[in-house]
């Protein structure tokens, strides 16, 4: 539970701190769809900030191995995904575009083990 919790706070905080970097510090600097993207990407790591406090919920009531996945693959999800939209975002470089497909994946994969859990978890 405490590593889940202490990622998903880290991650808020990031999350907060480079959206309001976008909105203040990008603003009017780089191009509409580079800010578009790096809001993107702090949305999407709020979202998943959020949903790793769950699993850190989740797994001092009810460990399991598929809860543990799920926030390893919102990690992993955070890392690729809005962290390949932040550097679109900072850089215009496409570089890592194939990677945020990859990071939206590792979200889905982690949604889908917490239905998983969800779905065994007892009544």
């Amino acid at each position: 539970m405490k590593l889940w919790l202490t990622a998903g706070a880290l991650s808020g905080l990031i999350a907060v701190a480079l959206g309001a970097f976008g909105s203040h510090g990008l603003a009017n600097k780089v191009p509409a769809d580079q800010l578009n993207a790096f809001e993107i990407g702090a949305r999407y790591q709020m979202y998943h900030a959020l949903a790793l406090l769950a699993v850190a919920w989740l797994a001092s009531r009810e460990p399991s191995s598929l809860v543990s996945a799920a926030g390893a693959a919102f990690v992993i999800g955070t890392l690729l995904f809005s962290g390949s939209l932040y550097v679109l975002g900072l850089t215009g470089s496409r570089a890592l575009v194939l990677v945020t497909p990859i990071g939206g994946l590792s979200f889905m994969i982690g949604w889908v083990c917490l239905l998983a859990a969800g779905l065994r978890a007892p009544a």
